[in-house]
């Protein structure tokens, strides 16, 4: 028992160290969708005052495809060394687990949760030609030009796609998903008029908005959110549908718990810096209470998370290889 007591010591001292010692090089942050989309606007924020405060470079890296899988699924197979960690979000986290029948990693185990970060809401935004400026006029255009109509995602299994899936579910409908391998080249389509609609990230939708590129009809989140606040929600309109979203954290499994608790303390400074708040607020996005921005709590909401959304994904009926 001695002995074994000497050993957790020794770990832990080196443990210890080693978190005392990073980082000593270049941290990449690894960002599961296109460069251009809202997670990546997101991540760019939070990674330069990260990199300020370690005092080393927080680099982000854009590793799109197959919905979030392909970078999410690459910061899961990584070196548990504190160097590669995943600005992941519902979709990679709490919504492909059910989604996809066999997905390359496990959002509960494969992962070290560091802290859950930000939230937002989703906004149902069209091309801007569209005729429908209420959710009632959209529902009703749908129905009736459903054959042709087309919604554009950030890949199969992304948070748009599969708020998409339920908005279509919920109205009646079957219109044709577009995928893309991120939000930016979605938009580009939909603000040239070639795709009809997208359930798309405030932070992304809501630019596009100001500029009149893109119509907004429905805010998809519980409450309206204060830079949009004219915009009512799809409930107050008259259908069920919460569509919000979340970022944070994680680190491969494995990782020294001592690490995992500098980039949390850390995350936590940098979210409370008033320049990254006023810069995530500008995009509609708001950063959760201290007592969410932990490795415990982020531990338990990712698989609420995923019991949350896995009744209205499996009642949806659609289901991806």
């Amino acid at each position: 028992m001695r002995t074994l007591a000497l050993a957790f010591a020794i770990l832990a001292t080196v443990s210890i160290a080693h978190a005392q010692d990073w980082p000593a090089r270049p941290v990449t942050m690894v960002v599961p969708y296109a460069a251009g989309g809202p997670n990546d606007s997101q991540a760019r924020i939070l990674a330069a005052r990260l990199g300020e405060l370690l005092h080393q470079q927080v680099v982000v890296e854009n590793i799109g495809g197959a919905g979030g899988m392909t970078g999410a699924n690459r910061v899961a197979k990584a070196a548990p060394d504190g160097y590669t960690l995943l600005l992941g979000g519902l979709a990679v986290l709490g919504q492909i687990p059910t989604f996809y029948k066999k997905p390359p990693y496990d959002a509960v185990t494969d992962f070290e949760p560091v802290a859950l970060i930000a939230d937002s809401a989703r906004i149902l935004i069209t091309r801007k030609d569209l005729p429908a400026d209420t959710l009632g006029e959209f529902i009703a255009y749908a129905r009736a030009n459903q054959d042709h109509m087309q919604y554009a995602s950030a890949g199969a299994g992304s948070g748009s796609h599969v708020c998409a899936i339920l908005l279509d579910s919920l109205i009646g409908t079957h219109m044709v998903h577009v995928p893309y391998r991120g939000t930016g080249p979605a938009m580009q389509d939909m603000i040239a008029g070639r795709i009809d609609f997208s359930c798309e990230q405030i932070s992304t939708a809501y630019p596009l908005i100001q500029a009149g590129t893109v119509k907004a009809i429905a805010t998809l989140a519980m409450d309206r959110p204060p830079v949009l606040a004219g915009l009512p929600t799809a409930r107050e309109q008259g259908l069920d549908l919460d569509c919000s979203v979340w970022i944070a954290l994680v680190f491969p499994k494995g990782t020294a718990g001592a690490i995992v608790r500098r980039l949390a303390e850390v995350a936590n400074e940098a979210v409370e810096t008033p320049a990254v708040r006023e810069r995530f607020e500008s995009l509609g996005v708001s950063v959760v209470a201290p007592q969410r921005r932990t490795p415990e709590y982020l531990a338990e909401f990712i698989p609420s998370e995923i019991e949350k959304w896995a009744a209205p994904i499996k009642a949806s009926g659609v289901q991806a290889d």
